[in-house]
C-alpha cells in the first residue's frame, strides 16, 4: 500500500509581500494568483518496523528516524520532521519527495511540500482536514516550529487550488475568497503568458527578513500600500476579463514591488524584464520574494513568441504550464493485491498469454 499527497505550486498576480506580518496585521494583506500544474508529491509506504526513512527524490538525500526517539531537527529534511512531529507519526514507514520546482523558484515550493506531506500523512491517519485547517496547519508547521521566515500566501494556495483573492489579516483570520473566472477568459489568459526561469533560486527568507526591516521606512511601506492596492484592481480586471489592464498592472505591481526590498531584483533579472518588455510584453513580475526564480509576462499573443524568444536569447529558460484549478489531494494505491505474473487474454482467433 502506497499513501500519495499533491500539492500544486502557485504563480502569484498582485498583492505578493503583503501577507508578511507586521503588515498584515497591522494594515491587512490581499493577494490575487493561482496555482498551476507543477506539483510536490509525497508518498508513504508503512513498514512493519520501528524505522522511519525519509528520501528526498530531487536532492538524494535519505535521513532515518526511530519512532521511538525523539524528533530533532539537524538541518536534514526538516520539514518532513516537522511535519511527522505534528501529525504524530508513530509507526514506520518510507517517505518519499518530489518537486516540480526547486527550492527558491519563486513558485512557493517549501511550502507546498509541507501541504503534501501534510496531505498524504491525514489521509494515512484517517484525520480530517478542510482547507482552511490543512493552511493553518502547514503555516504553523513552516512558520512557527520550523521558525522559517515568510508569509501565509503558500500554505493556502496550495490548500485550496485555483484562483483566489486572499485577505491577510494575521493568523486565524485569512479568507479565501475563490474566483468565479469564466473559463475563456482563463484560457485566454494563459494564452497570454509566458513562465520563465531566470536560472537563479534565491533564499526567500533573506529577502522578507529585509523587507520586514523596511516596514518603517515610508518609501517600503508605500510601496506595500500600492502592492495591496494593486492586487485589488487586477481582480476587479481579471474578473471583468479585461486583459489588456490585467497586463499593464503587471508592470506597475513589478516597479512597486522593487521599492520594498533592494534585494528582490538584481541585474540580470532587470536584463530578461527590459527585454522582454522591448520585444512587446505589456508586464510582468518575478514570482516569490525576488532575487531569483521564475519570471511571469503578459505578453499579446502573436508576439509571445517573440518575447520568448528574446528572453531565452537573454539566458531565460522558458517553461510549459497551465492553471490547475485544484487544490491539495491525496489517494491510496495497493499494487500488491495483484498477485498474478501473466495477463490472460482470449480472443475469438486464440488465446494470448503475455508475461509481466
Amino acid at each position: 500500500m502506497v499513501i500519495r499527497g499533491r500539492a500544486p505550486l502557485r504563480v502569484s498576480f498582485g498583492g505578493g509581500g503583503t501577507d508578511v506580518a507586521p503588515f498584515c496585521e497591522e494594515q491587512g494583506g490581499a493577494i490575487i494568483g493561482s496555482t498551476i500544474n507543477k506539483y510536490a508529491y509525497c508518498s508513504i509506504v508503512p513498514r512493519e518496523d520501528d524505522q522511519i526513512i525519509a528520501h528526498s527524490l530531487d536532492f538524494d538525500t535519505t535521513v532515518k528516524y526511530n519512532t521511538k526517539e525523539n524528533y530533532v531537527y539537524d538541518g536534514k529534511l526538516d520539514l518532513v520532521t516537522a511535519a511527522l512531529k505534528a501529525m504524530d507519526i508513530r509507526q514506520g514507514c518510507e517517505v518519499y519527495l518530489q518537486c516540480d520546482a526547486p527550492p527558491g523558484s519563486g513558485l512557493g515550493t517549501s511550502s507546498t511540500v509541507m501541504v503534501a506531506l501534510l496531505t498524504a500523512m491525514a489521509r494515512w491517519k484517517g484525520v480530517e482536514l478542510d482547507s482552511y485547517a490543512l493552511a493553518d496547519l502547514a503555516y504553523q508547521v513552516e512558520r512557527l516550529d520550523l521558525k522559517i521566515d515568510g508569509g501565509y500566501q503558500d500554505q493556502y494556495a496550495a490548500a485550496f487550488g485555483g484562483f483566489n483573492f486572499i485577505e491577510f489579516h494575521g493568523r486565524n483570520n485569512v479568507v479565501v475568497n475563490p474566483l468565479r473566472i469564466k473559463k475563456d477568459i482563463i484560457h485566454e489568459l494563459q494564452y497570454n503568458l509566458l513562465l520563465c526561469y531566470t536560472g537563479n533560486i534565491h533564499v526567500s527568507a533573506n529577502i522578507i527578513k529585509d523587507q520586514v526591516k523596511n516596514y518603517e521606512k515610508k518609501d517600503a511601506f508605500d510601496a506595500m500600500c500600492e502592492v495591496k492596492a494593486l492586487a485589488y484592481a487586477m481582480k476587479d480586471e481579471l474578473l471583468k476579463g479585461n486583459l489588456y489592464s490585467f497586463g499593464k498592472l503587471l508592470d506597475y505591481g513589478w516597479e512597486s514591488k522593487k521599492r520594498m526590498s533592494s534585494k528582490i531584483t538584481n541585474p540580470q533579472i532587470d536584463e530578461l524584464y527590459n527585454e522582454a518588455k522591448k520585444a512587446g510584453a505589456l508586464g510582468g513580475k518575478l514570482l516569490g520574494a525576488g532575487g531569483g526564480g521564475f519570471l511571469l509576462m503578459f505578453c499579446p499573443y502573436n508576439i509571445r513568441h517573440v518575447v520568448a524568444a528574446r528572453m531565452e536569447a537573454a539566458g531565460g529558460q522558458v517553461t510549459d504550464w497551465n492553471f490547475e484549478l485544484r487544490g491539495a489531494q491525496s489517494w491510496i494505491t495497493n499494487e500488491d493485491r495483484w498477485q498474478y505474473d501473466a495477463v490472460k487474454v482470449h480472443m475469438p482467433n486464440g488465446n494470448y498469454e503475455f508475461k509481466l
